[in-house]
């Protein structure tokens, strides 16, 4: 089996999907790609057993056939090659020698029927979404998954459909942010969890464009298409906790402040909070908002002063900065909200200004104070 390939064309649909497989796999298949060769398209796919991404390029091929090819030889190979046209030959042994310009490279490759198969998109139902959307959704949502095992629900992002809207949700307990968009259709009221890592690919291998991506899920798996990049992956099989009842309906309260300013505040002020809480006090009073941390066992100190709008009693109120940091990255206004109404109830940040086909709510549970 012999085909002619672009080379820089091939190693960036190889990056594009290398980041599935995993180092320490206990599979050694696993860190081989499987390269289809069928009518002049080829067809590569990576996948670590819970995800699956593939991609399609045109090639120059007579016949058709399969291989498996070590995935890091091969890229290490490409990244070393200037543009140019690679020949791949394969021998019967699943040999594979590649021929460029100026030189020759052989590895051996593995008998792809090895190869894990791919799971079947049965009855699954399906929508479309821009691409620029889900992107966005994923990067408004995934910094708040948890990483913490016994709670496997919590370490995926919660997809709940309705018919013209998608909501994601995600919380480690801490904080919680729900992104809602008014602009997708949906077959029919449904949810399922999304685990992190193919999300994280997804936000690297989307377009943040209008592109028109094809969703589809059945009870097991989601499935995404865009052009001739495919990624399929296992859902979380656990049940998410009800959100809505953490989010407090009354929260009178109302702080507006400068988003890069607050921002700023937190970090220079956060150096000197306690490593393991990052606990940073907020003192509100009038147009004045007052940051305040310390490490009690290095006497460290730090205090600032800035501006506010402010809307209601003096309060109190610490949160972990490193959270509220994060947070405010989500929220892409000048201004942000802060939503509060007692010391020990959760805060909600909100953007002042968002588009007419999203929503954002983000929730943060406050600290004890250290008096």
């Amino acid at each position: 089996m012999k085909f002619i390939v672009s080379s820089s064309a091939l190693l960036k649909q190889l990056q594009q999907i290398s980041g599935v497989i995993n180092a320490n796999t206990v599979l050694p298949i696993l860190e081989d790609f499987l390269f289809e060769i069928d009518k002049g398209q080829l067809t590569v796919v990576a996948t670590d057993l819970e995800t699956v991404m593939k991609v399609h390029l045109d090639i120059e091929a007579k016949d058709s056939g399969r291989v498996c090819i070590p995935a890091k030889i091969l890229l290490d190979t490409l990244k070393n090659i200037a543009e140019q046209p690679l020949t791949f030959t394969i021998d019967k042994n699943f040999g594979v020698e590649i021929t460029s310009d100026n030189g020759k490279y052989k590895v051996m490759g593995e008998n792809p029927d090895n190869f894990p198969k791919e799971p079947l998109a049965d009855d699954a139902n399906a929508f479309t979404m821009a691409s620029s959307a889900l992107v966005t959704a994923i990067n408004k949502s995934l910094f708040a998954v948890s990483n913490d095992d016994l709670r496997p629900a919590m370490t995926g992002v919660f997809f709940e459909l309705a018919q013209n809207s998608l909501t994601c949700v995600a919380t480690d307990a801490h904080r919680l942010v729900k992104y809602k968009r008014n602009d997708v259709s949906c077959p029919k009221t449904d949810t399922f969890i999304v685990p992190k890592k193919p999300l994280n690919l997804l936000k690297t291998a989307l377009p943040d464009n209008a592109d028109e991506l094809i969703l589809s899920y059945n009870s097991n798996h989601l499935f995404v298409k865009h052009g001739g990049t495919e990624l399929v992956c296992r859902l979380i099989d656990a049940r998410f906790p009800d959100y809505k009842v953490v989010i407090p309906v009354d929260n009178p309260y109302k702080l507006t402040v400068n988003k890069s300013d607050f921002q700023s505040a937190l970090r220079r002020v956060s150096v000197f909070s306690n490593k393991s809480t990052n606990q940073v006090a907020l003192s509100i009073s009038g147009s004045e908002l007052q940051l305040a941390a310390q490490d009690v066992d290095f006497s460290f100190e730090g205090n600032e002063r800035m501006a506010c709008q402010y809307d209601g009693e003096d309060l109190q109120i610490a949160f972990n900065a490193k959270f509220l940091i994060e947070m405010l990255n989500a929220a892409e206004t000048p201004e942000i909200v802060i939503e509060l109404s007692t010391s020990t109830k959760a805060g909600i940040i909100k953007p002042t200004e968002v588009d007419l086909n999203e929503e954002l709510l983000m929730l943060v549970m406050p600290l004890m104070l250290n008096n």
